[in-house]
Order: structure tokens, then sequence, then C-alpha cells
């Protein structure tokens, strides 16, 4: 299969020049796509260069009531079981590490299409906030415990390390 054709097999695109995209670059770009769109559908309509922090916690709350992981509300008898036996009524939400995903999709595309790093909406303090907020509850809610991953101190030269040094 040609690189073009495994491309498109995995999810890519080709655009209109037709240059194929990777299924991560088409995925940027349509997730770029549903943000204007949702700038647009707002009353007013909000133009991207006005576009802050509290529009893209309004757009991934949206976005919740698409979601497929089932969070149990804190009366629910199955509130912090990981796998409760029967079905109940808590509501379906966004996965985080979905939500995580898109936010650092978009926050590449803002720069991409033009914004400064300095005022990229996706970046800001209030969106990684309400991710560990989302995480940490969503994990309660499931019985998930998350700890921090401690950060391993590599000594010496490891050959078998990640890091990449570009020249």
């Amino acid at each position: 299969m040609s690189s073009s054709g495994k491309d498109l097999a995995e999810g890519g695109s080709s655009t209109s020049q037709g240059i194929t995209l990777s299924r991560y670059e088409s995925q940027k770009r349509r997730d770029w796509n549903t943000f204007g769109q949702y700038l647009n559908n707002l009353r007013p309509p909000v133009p991207l260069s006005h576009c802050n922090s509290n529009h893209v916690l309004e757009f991934l709350r949206y976005l919740d009531q698409f979601g497929k992981t089932k969070v149990h509300l804190q009366g629910c008898m199955f509130y912090g079981q990981p796998e409760p036996p029967a079905p109940c009524t808590c509501p379906l939400r966004q996965a985080w590490g979905s939500l995580d995903a898109l936010i650092g999709r978009l926050r590449a595309a803002y720069e991409e299409n033009g914004g400064a790093p300095e005022t990229n909406p996706f970046a800001s303090g209030a969106i990684r906030v309400y991710l560990r907020e989302v995480r940490e509850c969503r994990a309660k809610a499931r019985g998930i415990p998350y700890k921090k991953k401690k950060k391993s101190t590599n000594k010496g030269n490891d050959e078998s390390s990640s890091t990449m040094h570009f020249s």
C-alpha cells in the first residue's frame, strides 16, 4: 500500500490540493473547524480574535453532552465503583483523556492559524485547572485513584534515554 493509501486507511484525509494529512492533522483540522463553528453559533457570534479561555471552557462543557463515558453522580449507589454491576441513570460525559487531547490539538491549531502563543486561550491556566478538576472528579466517580507519577532521575549517560537532541 502506498504511504498515502496507508494514511487514508489509518484515518488520514486528502485536502483540495491533493495533500494527504495524517490522522492527527485531520483531527486537528476537524476540531479547529468545529470550534470555529461553535463560536459562530454563539449569540452574538464571537470572532476568533475575541475568543478567550471562558469561551473554551463553555465549549468543553458543551461537548460533554456528547460523551460516551459513564460518570456516576455522588448520590448514585455505584459512585466510586470502577465496574458497576448494573446500569444506572447517571450521565455520559467526555472522557478526560479525550478533552486533554482535544485541547492539545486546538492549542497547536490556534498558533498554526496565526494566533500568538502569549494569547492562546487553549493554553491558559484556567483550562489546565479545569482539566485537572475533571480528571480528579471523574476518577473519584469511577473509583480510579490518580496519583502523580514521580519523575525518574536519569543518572549517567543512559543510551536508552528517549531525549532527542537536535544539532
